[in-house]
């Protein structure tokens, strides 16, 4: 991997050949910019897999507009739908074996008692984060992550993220 934090970053994400791309609903500035320099990073015919919701969901969509994306109206009704369609969008990602990545942009911190599982019902356990619910999945599936967390947000104890790349406005985290 390269030793500057910006290339490792890079490198991290051209390597991916199919990347799943998640956050939060109301993203701030540099959310937006973060998760906006990613989807540029991609190898070209990298494939994007997204959700249908506002914020990052929505910035990956204008960014890659050939991604593929779950729409939460084909998993029923009520409010489990967004849970189910949050699982349908990692596992399609983690189908990608080893050159799948999830990139990753909560907006604030993870709530308590969430962990990685490879079980979709104990990442959707009513924590209130899809964007931490999604990545705990990605993770416990084995799909290597790309975290970008808002200054004053540390990744969870316990979940192996790396820092890689630290700026004004937030850091890069990495999955070892």
């Amino acid at each position: 991997m390269p030793s500057h934090p910006v290339s490792a970053v890079s490198h991290v994400l051209r390597s991916a050949s199919v990347v799943g791309v998640s956050g939060s609903r109301s993203a701030g500035p540099g959310c937006v910019r973060a998760v906006s320099w990613a989807v540029g990073q991609l190898a070209s015919g990298a494939s994007v897999v997204t959700g249908c919701m506002s914020g990052i969901d929505r910035v990956a969509r204008s960014l890659a507009p050939g991604a593929i994306v779950f729409q939460a109206s084909q998993f029923g009704r009520g409010r489990g739908r967004f849970a189910r369609r949050s699982t349908a969008v990692v596992r399609c990602v983690a189908a990608g074996g080893r050159s799948a990545l999830w990139v990753s942009a909560p907006g604030r911190a993870c709530p308590r008692g969430l962990a990685p599982s490879a079980s979709s019902a104990a990442c959707f356990a009513g924590f209130g984060s899809g964007s931490w619910a999604s990545l705990a999945l990605a993770l416990g599936l084995g799909v290597r992550a790309l975290v970008w967390l808002p200054p004053g947000v540390a990744p969870p104890q316990g979940w192996a993220l790396s820092r890689l790349c630290r700026g004004r406005a937030g850091a890069w985290w990495v999955s070892s």
